[in-house]
């Protein structure tokens, strides 16, 4: 694992004799184990130096400051170039004293992945990073010890504190990188050194902050021109965005998708609802009839991913289809009733037009009455009005009944009506305890309900009061 001297050398260059183990890097007090290195950030509206004496209270024994904090803490200004290791008492807590905390957590984290000899998948696109570093792991991990990004650790600040929990035990590392300004998943890659590089697709997903989609382009190609020529870029052919990034990577490309011409390709789709999906997948001569547990029929993609890199890391079919196998990999869709026996799809983390719409053809695909609740997308710069017609237009071709929630909703229900549903099968609502009330009156035995929106509008808590309690 990481120690003590390897943090002073990435942050001076020179090595001192204090081989102290560090059993995990935080930036959060409550995260401490004993052992760990806690990065203090300023934040706008909390500062993580107030938090030095809790984590050193829950056994950190060394800390990243960038400015004094009060109490009776060892500190070492490394501004200053003394030697580190003199009258330091590795029984107590140490400070270490920088110009910027993050900057020195991402030397720390670029020096450490320089020490490592593993392999580096990074994950990338509009849609779906999440769910397929899950399931990229998932498959790898039938062969390679590997790790995986926790949660949507994907910026310049979780990526890092990733790399540093890494230990020389890992082969595989899958790391997911975010993208919101240009030249950071660029910025990624030098601390991460990735030699594959995954991209989902190029949507409209955070177009207020990141611009238009050929913005959203250069900023996600970055990966691809980040690999090295020993490497493959493995890309979706089906998106013409990211078809057009095989010119861009002196890397090996290899194309997946439901385009014959692609490398690894699937056809004979089925959604099975809940129960998953069954296709058949094609690879050089060989066809493959699978049957896997994630939901709804966008979710080939994902699969067809996770497959494309355990056959360019060399795994074998039989380890690929069991890693897709695992039940755990559907990550962000959850089922559950209500009192009057609905079945409630829970799809609240967040909402893009692209996976609106892959919510709204899993209902589909499902029996009963259909009903959607959709909120609010947010973020989608000049495709805002665009992006919520485009999900009126296809929940009027799936639903029963229509509920949209918040200012923006009213965007999808008006595109909804012009598409054809009827009004009387559409309900508007702004306030989350109006449509509570709304779907206790209306909801009755085998109607299935889709949940989804922004995170921010918490329509997860509709979920909530809306299930039976087990």
């Amino acid at each position: 694992m990481l120690n003590l001297a390897d943090a002073i050398e990435a942050l001076t260059d020179t090595r001192p004799q204090l081989e102290t183990e560090i059993t995990d890097a935080v930036i959060d007090s409550r995260q401490v184990i004993p052992g760990s290195l806690f990065i203090a950030i300023p934040g706008e509206h909390v500062d993580g130096h107030d938090f030095i004496a809790d984590a050193f209270q829950r056994g950190a024994s060394l800390a990243l400051i960038q400015h004094e904090v009060p109490g009776n803490f060892q500190t070492v200004n490394l501004s200053k170039g003394q030697p580190v290791d003199v009258n330091i008492d590795l029984d107590q807590p140490l400070c270490l004293e920088v110009e910027n905390t993050v900057v020195a957590l991402q030397q720390i984290a670029r020096f450490w992945r320089r020490k490592l000899d593993l392999r580096v998948i990074g994950v990338t696109g509009s849609v779906g990073k999440s769910t397929t570093k899950e399931v990229i792991a998932e498959v790898l991990d039938k062969r390679y010890r590997t790790l995986k990004s926790p949660g949507n650790m994907n910026n310049e600040i979780g990526l890092p504190l990733t790399i540093l929990k890494i230990g020389p035990e890992t082969e595989r590392a899958v790391l997911e990188m975010g993208f919101y300004i240009p030249g950071e998943i660029a910025f990624l890659c030098d601390i991460a050194l990735p030699e594959i590089g995954v991209v989902t697709n190029i949507g409209t997903v955070h177009a207020e902050r990141a611009g238009s989609q050929e913005d959203i382009f250069r900023g996600k190609s970055e990966l691809v021109r980040a690999l090295p020529a020993s490497g493959v870029a493995i890309l979706n052919k089906d998106d013409p965005w990211v078809r057009k990034m095989a010119d861009l990577s002196i890397a090996k490309v290899f194309f997946y998708g439901l385009d014959p011409a692609s490398d690894l390709w699937a056809d004979e789709l089925e959604g099975l609802g809940l129960e998953g999906i069954r296709f058949q997948l094609h690879y050089n001569k060989e066809t493959m009839h699978v049957h896997v547990p994630m939901i709804g029929q966008h979710s080939v993609h994902t699969a067809l991913r996770a497959a494309a890199v355990g056959l360019v890391d060399g795994l074998n079919w039989q380890e690929i289809l069991e890693g897709l196998q695992q039940g755990h990999s559907q990550l962000r869709l959850t089922s559950v009733r209500t009192e009057n026996g609905a079945l409630l799809l829970d799809d609240t983390y967040n909402a893009t037009p692209e996976s609106m719409l892959a919510a709204l053809n899993l209902l589909a695909e499902l029996e009963g009455r259909k009903v959607a609740v959709l909120g609010d997308m947010l973020e989608l710069g000049q495709y805002e009005k665009q992006g919520h017609e485009m999900v009126g237009v296809r929940a009027a071709e799936v639903v029963d009944m229509l509920i949209t929630v918040g200012i923006l909703g009213h965007l999808i229900a008006a595109a909804a009506q012009r598409a054809g549903l009827e009004s009387h099968k559409i309900a508007e609502f702004e306030i989350q305890s109006e449509v509570i009330k709304h779907l206790r009156k209306h909801l009755s035995e085998g109607d299935v309900v889709l949940v989804k929106g922004s995170h921010s509008l918490r329509m997860d808590r509709i979920v909530s009061a809306l299930e039976v309690p087990e």
